[in-house]
């Protein structure tokens, strides 16, 4: 797939000498879902912010859809929408007002149909004729993502999208992102609930410290860097392995009470031999369970040995 965005030695130093962004590279294919994971301060929303003209990098270049975003900054902006982390609307506009004045910002022709259509998908509808400051946390937010699909942009960026919002509003935004990126949108998103970037990310990207430390395929990273691990609960607790075990990694918990076999998610293995074996030298397995990691436990694994 061609890439929408390119980001190519891009890097962000302030005048305190703090570098929020080191060296990036990094682009970002047509139509995927590509979920940028990291800590608090790891340099999430200053790439974003680079991206969508909001922040001068100190170095390097972006384009969006072959726009440079300073050198022909008016068309690569109209490619792009903004849900920010922060709700700052016009408290005392109707919904439908600032979301009719967002589309008119980018050059865009009034279209009541397009907009009523929006308002509908984020069940905003009913509050077309409210004043902003009257609603929820919850339907600001839903303004928020009106706003930002007003133009009706190719590439949408979500930063923290469900921070602190309901579950219903989470569950209507992941059917709209489906939705969008089935439409041909490209949709980048930060989040601190890396379940939704495990079941709607195509790539993942992890970012720690202001580098970019991986970019991968979601699948693909889960195989090459997640764990499969089997726990033995023992009718009888040992006090070491057996020599004849010291083939397999092998760890001892609960005081002799478990037995845990970990390997990586990419190797296949047959638990059986181990089983059979355990059986041979009269080890008696009273339970056992398995654990698949998650995107989540590879997360807190990187960040944690990079530190």
């Amino acid at each position: 797939m061609p890439a929408v965005i390119s980001i190519s030695g891009v890097s962000k130093s302030y005048a305190t000498g703090f570098q929020a962004l080191k060296v990036v590279n990094l682009e970002i294919e047509k139509g995927e879902i590509f979920a940028l994971l990291g800590p608090n301060g790891a340099g999430k929303t200053t790439l974003i912010n680079i991206v969508c003209g909001i922040v001068t990098a100190s170095s390097g270049s972006v384009t969006a859809d072959g726009h440079d975003i300073v050198r022909d900054y008016r068309a690569a902006r109209s490619m792009i929408g903004l849900v920010p982390q922060e709700l700052s609307t016009d408290a005392f506009e109707s919904v439908w007002a600032t979301v009719s004045f967002s589309r008119g910002l980018f050059g865009r022709p009034p279209n009541p149909h397009f907009i009523e259509n929006l308002l509908r998908d984020l069940s905003l509808l009913d509050k077309r004729n409210s004043k902003i400051m009257t609603l929820s946390g919850g339907m600001k937010r839903r303004v928020m993502i009106a706003k930002a699909l007003s133009h009706e942009p190719q590439i949408l960026f979500l930063d923290e999208p469900t921070a602190g919002v309901d579950v219903e509003l989470r569950r209507d935004m992941w059917a709209l992102v489906r939705a969008l990126r089935d439409k041909g949108v490209t949709i980048i998103l930060t989040t601190h609930y890396i379940e939704e970037a495990e079941e709607m990310a195509d790539r993942i990207g992890v970012i720690n410290k202001g580098t970019l430390m991986l970019v991968e395929d979601k699948r693909e990273l889960m195989k090459k860097l997640g764990k499969k691990q089997l726990t033995l609960h023992l009718q009888t607790p040992l006090v070491q392995i057996p020599s004849e075990l010291e083939g397999w990694a092998l760890e001892l918990k609960a005081d002799g009470k478990d037995l845990v076999y970990t390997v990586d998610s990419a190797d296949s293995v047959d638990i059986s031999l181990l089983l059979k074996r355990l059986g041979e030298l009269s080890i008696v397995i009273k339970d056992l369970q398995t654990h698949q990691s998650s995107l989540e436990d590879i997360f807190v694994n990187l960040v944690s040995e990079r530190a």
